[in-house]
């Protein structure tokens, strides 16, 4: 061998002994990291298989909670004073509070937060109160609330009912091929609104033992302000809607008694028949708080079964911990425990793997096979098939969900499973929108004009197709074996090609935000099997690497969701939105990016003594632009599968992700 060949040689060997170096020296403390934090989730595992975490959402459900009781002239003391504590603690540097950590100042927030504590004995002339009311009058008063914040002004004498646009409880009678029609709205938005409309029709006065006013925080006497309406909003159906409001003003009094009892009759009867036992109508908060207000308003005593259980299924949602007491907005244990389960299987040791199927056995038996839910309305003769996110909401199960937990189930691999996977798949499938993507769980809700509505202000009146939940879907049909090239999967993947936005990257409806949507799709493309080569998948690709930050994570916060705001950008990075960058990274194909190795780097680093990751930020959404959620769970079994997978791929030379997920 000649004297350069010997030096070539040796130079390879040097950088084989270099690299073998390297990753030993990460193998260990990513090893140690992977089993830390596995057994602190398997640890926080129920005794039945199941995890849920607690749910946090701003400022708004616990002051709405607190502000409940002093409507019905149920105050509770001790339970106000854990509640109040919660809410001074979340007071910004504004002065006001925001609707995620560390946002801007929010009116609607601030007022009800300043309402509650108001309500709970304290002093307007404490310097809190006097900082928050300097800043709800500043950002110009409570008049400037949103539609919903009115409504609970009016319902305590705040507020003229003038101020809270027109929706007659009439509209329980309107034909479904009506323009308004209860079944072209979104689940969420049919649960809160049957029972509001009937409290809007009666509007009832808050009992308010103490008599308490928040007159101080108008710029104008309420009475005196001429238009409630958001001007701000500009187009041909907003202009129409504002004229529709107006002549419903002038109509509404005038509308038939009989027709008023039949209406508020049917809506009694639409919350009957969806109460849902403990877990409530919807199994989310607004729609519970108003269904227990309904409940009052018509006369049910307080022992009656079902108003005792509207009750129930509030307190159901309370935390109650050392200088933390508030209300949950919702229940995630079938989200929590399908994600755990497969970042339980990801990390891959046998008490992983026992764990996960203690889960997938529990989550068989929350099934949804009997029920036909409102989903059916768009989709008859379609057999139920799917999981709701909550323990139980039989009428309205979710469609993601039903992908995430297919999707763990089939890694699972216990044959017993398997006729819940199919009925998953069939369900799915079923719910498919025409333009090919699919909704959380409604198909086709795509009635873009009512948003438009003054009612609507919040924008997040419908469940049109999103690219999350689509992406989800066709990395569930990959991962069972649908081919990319059967129809169901053609439309799916074109409807996620024309949803890329042109830098590259996609929406995150569910998740904040283009770092969620980008990984979501990623994830889909590489279990349909799509070329990671392909120009729209390296620019995905491209645009993440773009987006870490100096210390090798990735943070993106709720303003990402204000228009003409920056994409995938944050004061700081977290552990659950730098798991989801490194997840589709992988899937792209990039596992040996250096990046990905700054990535888990930072993930290394950041973990916390007890094997978790610290996270107060919040890194998902009910409703873009007005609502915001912290999943508690998210900083638990993300890292875990992104270290994970990342020793998975590298132990196993691979680059290829071979999972739905």
């Amino acid at each position: 061998m000649s004297r350069a060949s010997l030096k070539c040689f040796g130079g390879a060997l040097s950088v084989i002994h270099t690299q073998t170096a390297e990753r030993l020296a990460l193998a260990y403390p990513l090893d140690q990291a992977i089993q830390s934090a596995a057994a602190k989730l398997r640890h926080r595992q129920r005794d039945d298989g199941h995890w849920v975490f607690e749910l946090e959402a701003d400022a708004t459900i616990p002051a709405e909670y607190l502000l409940l009781g002093h409507y019905l002239g149920e105050i509770d003391d001790e339970r106000d004073r854990g509640i109040t504590d919660f809410l001074r603690s979340l007071q910004g540097e504004h002065g006001g509070w925001p609707l995620f950590h560390g946002g801007d100042f929010n009116i609607s927030a601030s007022v009800k937060a300043y309402f509650a504590l108001k309500a709970a004995g304290d002093s307007p002339d404490a310097p809190h109160m006097g900082r928050a009311r300097a800043a709800i009058l500043a950002h110009g008063g409570a008049a400037k609330c949103n539609v919903f914040t009115r409504i609970q002004l009016a319902l305590f004498g705040e507020l003229p009912w003038r101020g809270v646009p027109v929706m007659p409880v009439e509209i329980m009678l309107l034909p479904r091929w009506f323009p308004f029609h209860l079944n072209k709205v979104s689940y969420w938005s049919r649960t809160v609104m049957v029972p509001l409309l009937v409290l809007m029709a009666l509007k009832p006065r808050a009992r308010n033992p103490r008599r308490i006013s928040v007159a101080e925080l108008y710029t104008t006497p309420p009475e005196s302000v001429r238009n409630y309406h958001d001007m701000s909003r500009r187009g041909f159906w907003a202009s129409v809607f504002r004229g529709v409001d107006a002549v419903l003003r002038r109509v509404e009094p005038r509308l038939p008694a009989s027709a008023r009892q039949r209406a508020v009759a049917k809506a009694e009867r639409f919350v009957l028949e969806r109460l849902n036992g403990e877990e409530g109508l919807g199994a989310i908060y607004p729609a519970m708080a108003n269904t227990v207000m309904m409940f009052d308003c018509l006369g049910y005593p307080k022992d009656h079964p079902a108003a005792a259980i509207a009750r129930r299924a509030l307190e159901k949602l309370m935390v109650r911990k050392e200088g933390r007491t508030y209300c949950q907005p919702c229940l995630s244990p079938i989200w929590d425990t399908s994600l755990a389960a497969l970042a339980m299987l990801e990390a891959g040791d046998g008490a992983s793997k026992a764990s996960a199927i203690e889960a997938a056995r529990w989550l068989k038996n929350q099934e949804i096979i009997d029920t036909v839910g409102d989903w059916a309305e768009q989709r008859p003769g379609l057999k139920p098939g799917g999981w709701a996110f909550q323990y139980a909401n039989a009428f309205y199960p979710d469609v993601d969900d039903t992908a995430v937990v297919a999707m763990a189930l089939d890694r699972v691999g216990d044959p017993a499973l398997r006729p819940s996977v199919d009925r998953a798949a069939e369900w799915v499938v079923g719910m498919q929108s025409r333009n090919g993507g699919w909704g959380a769980f409604d198909a086709d809700n795509t009635h873009h004009y009512l948003n438009y509505i003054p009612f609507a202000d919040h924008g997040a009146l419908l469940d049109p197709p999103t690219s999350d939940v689509t992406a989800r879907c066709v990395s569930f049909l990959a991962q069972i074996g649908r081919d990319k090239s059967d129809p169901v999967m053609i439309a799916a993947l074109d409807f996620l090609a024309r949803e890329q936005e042109p830098d590259g990257s996609w929406f995150g409806r569910w998740g904040t935000n283009y770092i969620y949507g980008t990984w979501s799709v990623l994830c889909a493309y590489n279990a349909a099997g799509i070329d990671m080569t392909r120009p729209d998948a390296r620019k995905a690709a491209t645009w993440l690497l773009a987006r870490q930050r100096a210390d090798g994570g990735w943070g993106e916060d709720g303003r990402s969701y204000q228009d003409g705001a920056t994409r995938g950008e944050a004061k700081t990075s977290t552990a659950s939105q730098t798991a989801w960058a490194l997840l589709g990274l992988m899937a792209a194909g990039e596992v040996r990016n250096p990046a990905v190795k700054r990535g888990i780097k930072y993930l290394l680093e950041s973990q916390g003594q007890d094997g978790l990751w610290p996270e107060k930020e919040f890194t998902a959404v009910g409703f873009p632009r007005v609502f915001y959620l912290r999943y508690h769970g998210y900083p638990a079994f993300f890292p875990l599968w992104a270290l994970s997978r990342y020793r998975n791929l590298r132990q196993g030379n691979a680059d290829a992700v071979i999972h739905g997920m």
